[in-house]
């Protein structure tokens, strides 16, 4: 384990050289495999790499999942054995994986227009091929750009950051190593309004302290909103001068 001086430095450095409240390199892109889905998307945050496919909406598969005045969401999430250094294959009945799975679906399942599509489906497949910190902010905005392109109609984007707390300092957006060394919260607002679609503590910590984290994580959550607009914007524009929308 890193010693809390590598973590955070008495110059305000952390271990990658970012500033505290500065999030890590950040990558998307859309309509990544037109062929097997009906909307796709990736995320680079860091270390980490996302891949989402959204299949949907379609009618169900299987009477069970049929809700007469709503669309049901299906949430499956595959980590890949390479994706980290310990090369250990996750089973889908890993208690941590169907928690992810069911939390990724409790949020998407508010911020979907559900009312519009009666008696149908939609099924989120994302898979994890680099994990280094921040896994499952990276699940929740990969799986917003995918249902953008899928035209799913959302009120808002869904955004998610973590944050945590080493001593009294705030750190924004944590990689593998501070995850590990800290308690760190990860929090999902919907629009840039302050509308919490999830909020998820790993550890333990003081309620005082408590606030500046959720503040911290909000405003990483407001900026990679803003340049996932961005990146929406872009793919529309290009589209539009193809002339295939």
């Amino acid at each position: 384990m890193a010693s809390r001086l590598e973590i955070f430095s008495p110059e305000g450095l952390r271990i990658d050289g970012r500033r505290w409240n500065e999030v890590r390199h950040f990558r998307c892109a859309i309509n990544t495999h037109p062929v097997s889905s009906d909307g796709s998307a990736i995320i680079e945050q860091g270390n980490t790499k996302v891949i989402c496919n959204v299949i949907g909406p379609v009618e169900p598969t299987l009477r069970s999942r049929v809700v007469p005045d709503r669309v049901s969401i299906s949430v499956k999430v595959v980590i890949a054995p390479f994706s980290t250094i310990d090369r250990r294959k996750r089973s889908q009945n890993d208690s941590r994986m169907q928690e992810m799975c069911s939390s990724i679906q409790h949020v998407f399942e508010d911020a979907v227009i559900a009312h519009l599509f009666p008696r149908s489906q939609i099924d989120v497949n994302l898979y994890v091929v680099a994990q280094d910190g921040g896994v499952m902010q990276a699940c929740i905005n990969a799986t917003t750009l995918a249902l953008i392109d899928a035209g799913v109609p959302m009120y808002d984007y869904v955004c998610a950051c973590t944050a945590g707390m080493l001593d009294r300092e705030v750190l924004l957006d944590l990689n593998r190593i501070e995850e590990s060394d800290m308690p760190f919260l990860t929090m999902a607002t919907i629009g840039s309004k302050r509308k919490v679609a999830l909020l998820q503590l790993e550890m333990k910590v003081q309620f005082d302290r408590l606030e500046p984290m959720m503040a911290a994580s909000m405003s990483g959550c407001h900026h990679i909103r803003d340049l996932m607009d961005n990146e929406v914007r872009k793919h529309g524009k290009s589209r539009l001068e193809r002339g295939s929308l």
